[in-house]
């Protein structure tokens, strides 16, 4: 799952570009080209292609000082510095967060997995200020180039180079130029047409402190008379790094430890560690398989999978539909085709064509077209 930490935004006021030279996300979307599948050729590292690391210095220090006042937050809340009040306002601010993330950038916006109304729409837009990932146009493109290249130099956190890198080190250092090169070809055209990502799109320099870290620091001190630095420590910048690395554990520990019962040839597992900390995002073999699943996961509850179980409850509302996700057939095929036979099948084998990986989620021209006519669609 493509994250961005972009204070470096905020100090500089400036947006992160993209690229230098070549695409900013202040810039106009290069007209969509016809998008090419993972390249079949051998993964190349930075010393074979003379592509030296940049380290932005200006990131590496931001994550020092942010370290730093977490660990000023979690010694608040073990030694009772701060109000139980506050340490559940906390959790509940991180909860809001992640579900932008999950919810919102991911399912929604990144995959397509179904269709949300306007005032959900801006709730999730709202949350995924709060988690402060960068703006949703950004995040998404980034998460389909992601999906579109796994692992070869064009992904942004290409887990090939190691656990660090792909969990944050991939912020500290320049993005290798394949990455800017992959994304110009990522179509963005239905961001571009959503009022609700746009708009916060041109405002997000503004938004951020505000409702990143201003209004949640400021609610403990008006309500229950915290003190508004130590809310500001614990409720602000505590509970946002915790919120990042659980974010980050997707990108990295969901694609080295766990099972491949989905695609046994891919680097994404199946982790519930990671699902349970990233509300459902764990499950990650099978959402690499089949991206444009609301579900992103082969689960028949909401186990480990709190995501899934907030889409419902806005689908029950009205607010979410044409919710889609695999035909059960689908899935049992593709598990026994190209699984590595840790799912238990109930079903005999039939051949059955897929697309193997290069897929972003629904709408990808690259989607197999036996997969669109047994999706299941849920109005």
């Amino acid at each position: 799952m493509a994250t961005s930490s972009s204070f470096a935004q905020i100090w500089s006021g400036v947006q992160v570009e993209y690229d230098e030279g070549k695409l900013t996300a202040d810039a106009p979307h290069s007209p969509p080209t016809p998008i090419v599948r993972r390249p079949s050729k051998p993964k190349t590292y930075p010393q074979q292609v003379g592509y030296k690391w940049q380290i932005v210095w200006r990131n590496v220090i931001g994550f020092v000082v942010l370290h730093s006042i977490t660990i000023t937050g979690f010694y608040m809340i073990l030694f009772g510095l701060v109000q139980i009040k506050t340490i559940l306002f906390m959790c509940l601010v991180g909860m809001c967060s992640g579900l932008g993330i999950t919810v919102g950038a991911h399912r929604l916006w990144a995959h397509r997995c179904y269709n949300a109304r306007l005032p959900m729409r801006v709730l999730l837009a709202i949350f995924q200020t709060l988690a402060f990932q960068n703006h949703i146009y950004e995040w998404v493109r980034d998460h389909r180039v992601h999906h579109k290249f796994t692992d070869t130099d064009a992904d942004p956190h290409n887990s090939a180079r190691g656990f660090f890198f792909s969990h944050m080190g991939w912020l500290m250092v320049r993005k290798h130029p394949d990455v800017s090169g992959k994304g110009c070809v990522v179509d963005m055209k239905d961001l571009e047409a959503d009022p609700v990502v746009m708009w916060q799109k041109k405002y997000y320099l503004w938004l951020v402190p505000l409702v990143t870290f201003l209004i949640p620091s400021y609610i403990p001190y008006w309500l229950w008379q915290e003190r508004f630095w130590y809310s500001f420590v614990v409720v602000g910048v505590t509970r946002y790094m915790i919120s990042l690395h659980f974010t980050w554990l997707v990108n990295s520990a969901a694609h080295i430890w766990g099972t491949k019962p989905y695609d046994k040839s891919i680097t994404p597992t199946e982790n519930p560690t990671v699902a349970l900390l990233a509300f459902g995002e764990g499950w990650h073999n099978y959402h690499h398989a089949f991206p444009w699943d609301y579900k992103a996961a082969e689960l028949g509850n909401y186990r480990l999978n709190l995501s899934t179980a907030f889409i419902d409850a806005c689908a029950r509302l009205g607010l979410a539909y044409n919710l889609k996700t695999a035909n059960a057939d689908l899935v049992e095929k593709r598990s026994r085709r190209t699984g590595d036979g840790t799912k238990r099948h109930h079903h005999e084998h039939h051949n059955h064509h897929h697309v193997d990986g290069g897929v972003w989620g629904w709408g990808d021209e690259d989607m197999a077209e036996d997969d669109k006519r047994v999706v299941q669609v849920i109005d």
